[in-house]
């Protein structure tokens, strides 16, 4: 009976302890691993050095990235990762990096100003004695019939002979002029008076008599040709002539 007994004791923890690695067998959950970060977004910087410039004059733009794979300016294409390029912008213009990576883009400005250098007037050429001439040396005019300097035209010749003396290497001619009253013959010699007095009033004041010739035109080149007081009184002069 015991012997039995024991048997069954014998079976019945065989059984349990067959429940038991059955249990153990049973599978366990796998644990997912969390997903792996995203990519760092880029960062940018850039700057010009100096800011502000002359017109013709350089600066240096300087850069630095990180995260990018990509880097730009525009104007200035493709660039590397960090570095610096001397620029002489024309103008005052902005300049934008641009810098690309996985993790996004990231832009940057500065701003270079350039002052615009003023333009240097060319001097003018220097005038040549014509032109000198032309400027400074006056008509002398006369009273009617007469070939003597009036005084109020005195100032006249003096400041033409000033002129001349200061530029030796000129040589002129001294035309007479008459108005058209009289006859041709009165008026030619009217006029070489009147040229010789004013040559002889140049001459007193410096200017070298070899200088200076003279020609009567009487009444045939009149500068005015209408028949009243104020032309004949443009017409009785002594005109002045450069000569090479």
């Amino acid at each position: 009976m015991i012997r039995g007994n024991l048997q069954r004791f014998a079976l019945a923890a065989a059984l349990a302890g067959s429940f038991a690695l059955i249990g153990c067998s049973k599978k366990v959950a796998k644990v997912t691993p969390p997903p792996p970060p995203p990519p760092a977004a880029p960062t940018a910087t850039l700057a010009a050095s100096p800011g502000v410039i002359n017109q013709g004059q350089s600066t240096q733009l300087t850069w630095r990235t990180t995260n990018a794979t990509d880097v730009t300016i525009a104007g200035l294409g493709e660039l590397s990762a960090s570095g610096s390029r001397s620029i002489t912008p024309s103008s005052s213009m902005t300049y934008t990096l641009v810098a690309k990576g996985p993790g996004g883009t990231q832009d940057a400005s500065t701003r270079v100003t350039v002052n615009p250098v003023a333009a240097q007037a060319t001097p003018a050429p220097e005038p040549t004695e014509q032109e000198l001439f032309a400027r400074n040396i006056k008509d002398v005019f006369f009273d009617f019939d007469k070939y003597n300097v009036r005084s109020d035209e005195v100032p006249v010749t003096q400041n033409n002979a000033s002129f001349l003396v200061g530029h030796p290497d000129i040589k002129l001619m001294v035309q007479g002029h008459c108005d058209d009253r009289g006859s041709e013959e009165y008026n030619l010699a009217l006029g070489v008076s009147r040229a010789n007095s004013v040559k002889k009033a140049l001459e007193q004041q410096g200017v070298n008599e070899s200088r200076i010739t003279t020609i009567s035109y009487g009444k045939e080149r009149p500068f005015c040709t209408q028949d009243d007081e104020q032309c004949w009184q443009e017409n009785r002069r002594d005109h002045f002539v450069f000569q090479q």
